[in-house]
C-alpha cells in the first residue's frame, strides 16, 4: 500500500539533493588540497596559488558541513505532519513561477554536471592512459 504523499515526505525524498552536492564539494576540497601537495612553496606565485586553495579548501568544507546539515534536517522531517494548505495559494503564479526557476536550476545543473563530467573524464584519461 503506498503511503500518502506528504510535505515531509517530499523534504526527505529531495534531501538527496543537499546531500550529493555536500559529496561533491567535499570531494572538489580533497582534490585542491591534494593539488596543494604539488605547488614549490620556493616560488613566490605557487605561495599565493597555495593561499588561495588553502582558503578555498576551509569554505568547501565548511559549505559542505552545511549540506550535510540541511540534507539531515530534511530527512527529520519525514513524519512532519500534514498541515493544511490554502489551495488558491498554492496554485498562485508565485508558486508557479518559483517552481519553474527550480525545475530550471536542475536542468541548468544537470547540463553543468554533464559537461564537466566529459572533461574530467577526459583528463582521468590523460592522468592513467
Amino acid at each position: 500500500m503506498d503511503e500518502q504523499q506528504t510535505c515531509g515526505r517530499g523534504l526527505a525524498e529531495h534531501s538527496a539533493l543537499p546531500a550529493q552536492l555536500a559529496e561533491v564539494t567535499e570531494a572538489i576540497a580533497d582534490n585542491l588540497q591534494m593539488h596543494m601537495q604539488a605547488l614549490e612553496l620556493d616560488d613566490e606565485p605557487a605561495r599565493e596559488e597555495h593561499a588561495v586553495y588553502l582558503h578555498l579548501v576551509e569554505e568547501q568544507r565548511q559549505a559542505a558541513g552545511r549540506l550535510r546539515a540541511v540534507a539531515a534536517e530534511m530527512v527529520a522531517a519525514r513524519d512532519l505532519p500534514m498541515g493544511r494548505h490554502d489551495t488558491q495559494t498554492m496554485t498562485s503564479p508565485e508558486v508557479g513561477a518559483a517552481f519553474h526557476r527550480l525545475v530550471e536550476a536542475k536542468r541548468e545543473l544537470l547540463a553543468l554536471l554533464q559537461r564537466m563530467a566529459e572533461q574530467d573524464q577526459q583528463l582521468l584519461a590523460q592522468m592513467n592512459p
